[in-house]
């Protein structure tokens, strides 16, 4: 059984435990009008989906007014549940597909979320640039280094360099060869919980 996600952060306010709560009711609802979540997810979102995001937030503390871009957010993971963590850090989720970004807005509107938004859109195609990338593993990691790192600011303003923050489990060992500077952690050290027995946290820092 998942447990619950203050115990694993009890830093939490009251509102944001809240908002927390109210995802799995969101998501089976709009997962019903427009499937973005696997039928056989969407019933183990908080470990699978929530938590999974959040062990970001074990990694690294953002400052607030940091900026940052969640690419291939999918439903919006990890950009939703970051954004609820980490209030005063303004997050930019972005995915090719519309209708994956329909659902992300609606679960932004619902939730009143201030620091947020979503956009339809490739990576290579924006010119702004963020102290972090998060992403939960969309493509082979090179590739997606390769795609992203001209959106990474060469300011860095958090404990850590601005760089990339991905999600991925399995064995990824050729993938990260060529990256002799990765961090990697491991998200069993943060949870309890089996489905993230080879889930891992890739760090590579850019400037």
């Amino acid at each position: 059984m998942t447990k619950s996600i203050a115990s694993y952060f009890n830093e939490l306010t009251n509102e944001q435990i809240q908002l927390f709560d109210q995802l799995p009711e969101l998501y089976a609802f709009w997962n019903n009008q427009i499937n973005v979540i696997s039928r056989k997810d969407i019933n183990a979102l908080k470990e699978k989906h929530i938590l999974h995001s959040l062990s970001i937030a074990k990694f690294i503390h953002f400052l607030p007014a940091t900026k940052i871009i969640d690419v291939g957010t999918g439903g919006g993971f990890p950009g939703i549940p970051l954004a609820i963590f980490f209030p005063e850090v303004e997050f930019l989720l972005i995915d090719s597909i519309g209708k994956k970004i329909k659902v992300v807005n609606e679960v932004i509107k619902a939730l009143g979320l201030k620091n947020v938004k979503a956009k339809q859109v490739r990576s290579n195609e924006l010119k702004q640039q963020f102290d972090f990338v998060v992403s939960r593993a969309v493509t082979a990691f090179p590739k997606f280094v390769a795609d992203t790192q001209h959106l990474i600011s060469p300011t860095d303003q958090n404990a850590i360099p601005n760089g990339i923050i991905y999600l991925k489990g399995g064995d990824f060992t050729e993938e990260i060869s060529s990256f002799p500077h990765i961090d990697l952690m491991d998200i069993p050290d943060f949870f309890d919980e089996n489905f993230f027995e080879t889930k891992k946290i890739i760090y590579l820092p850019m400037n």
